[in-house]
């Protein structure tokens, strides 16, 4: 056993790399499979195209990104900073729609409402939940404690 201190965790900027690669996976798996359980559409306006719900998943990502980066510079970080995660990336997905509506030539009237079906339906839980489970992944990726795998010939010869 040796007599250096112990880690503290990964750095907040790969946390947030992991915890942002577990938010896309959950956050679009989990509309996927809730789409196909419900057999509902995500967006359900019609004639939007896919750029709305790809801008809202971006946006999404960012907020997500951002606000778990911010909440990550504390020593040791808390686990209440999932919710404030997962109410960033709500908004960011509500309204990377109305933006992506926006840009793909729709009308407003249409983007909106598109963004206001996934606030109030199950797209906008999804993506919530998924916003706090992957916050709570960097959060515990943070505040982890542990050190590598370390084989036994790798130790000091003079410390056995």
């Amino acid at each position: 056993m040796t007599n250096e201190p112990r880690p503290a965790g990964v750095t907040p900027p790969v946390a947030v790399v992991f915890a942002a690669i577990t938010f896309i996976a959950l956050s679009i798996g989990g509309l996927g499979v809730a789409s196909l359980a419900l057999n509902a559409d995500v967006i359900p306006v019609r004639g939007l195209g896919a750029i709305p719900g790809v801008v809202g998943q971006v946006a999404a990502l960012a907020l997500f990104s951002a606000v778990l980066l911010w909440g990550l510079r504390a020593d040791p970080p808390g686990y209440l900073t999932a919710v404030p995660c997962a109410i960033a990336a709500f908004v960011g997905e509500v309204g990377g729609i109305v933006v992506g509506a926006l840009v793909s030539g729709a009308d407003p009237a249409r983007g909106v409402a598109a963004a206001g079906s996934v606030a109030l339906s199950f797209p906008g839980a999804v993506v919530a939940a998924a916003g706090l489970l992957a916050g709570l992944v960097g959060v515990f990726l943070r505040r982890t404690r542990a050190e590598g795998p370390r084989w036994r010939w790798e130790d000091d010869e003079e410390a056995s």
